[in-house]
């Protein structure tokens, strides 16, 4: 791994450890990490192969990624103060965000130090192309998690304000029926 790969990877790990403190829910929480994600796919993403079974494997960890960003996005909590929205992100928002962040640089640890046979094995029998196939499903899962991520805060974030201006009308009297 190159000075550049650590300092991405701890960056995106480090991302949800900002939002631990409750703090504004502003453009700056969106950008942060769509714009870590865009570096690292500028840099990294080079093709998306497509033979043998390389498709099965991007498309297994970008479902990862979006599972763990939509439970992630739902487990932050939003709040509204005044005229402005309040995130936080809870222990489990946390413990995803860092679990599918952290897997893939444990992953690529683990390749640089004796796991590429294992990883070799495991493409082969697989019938998964190149290695370029791992980068590609690697990226794509922390992009769809970083994503579907921030899209569950923003939807979450509009039912808040939606909810804040949603008068609650009081409720009409119980009305007896004298007929009887």
């Amino acid at each position: 791994m190159t000075t550049t790969d650590w300092i991405t990877d701890i960056a995106l790990v480090l991302v949800v450890f900002r939002q631990l403190r409750e703090d504004r829910l502003s453009l700056t929480s969106y950008l942060i990490p769509l714009g870590i994600v865009a570096f690292v796919a500028s840099h990294y993403l080079r093709s998306v192969p497509t033979a043998g079974n390389d498709l099965v494997l991007i498309g297994t960890l970008v479902a990862a990624g979006a599972a763990l960003g939509i439970a992630g996005g739902i487990f932050t909590r939003i709040r509204a103060a005044g005229e402005h929205l309040l995130i936080k992100a809870g222990a489990a928002s946390a413990l995803l965000w860092v679990l599918g962040m952290g897997a893939r640089m444990v992953f690529q640890v683990w390749v640089d130090h004796g796991g590429a046979d294992d990883v070799a094995r495991f493409s082969v029998t697989h019938h998964i192309t190149t290695g370029d196939a791992w980068v590609a499903a690697f990226v794509l899962m922390a992009l769809t998690e970083v994503v579907t991520r921030l899209a569950t805060i923003f939807i979450r974030s509009r039912m808040v304000v939606r909810e804040q201006r949603i008068p609650t009308a009081p409720r009409p009297a119980a009305v007896l029926d004298r007929t009887a």
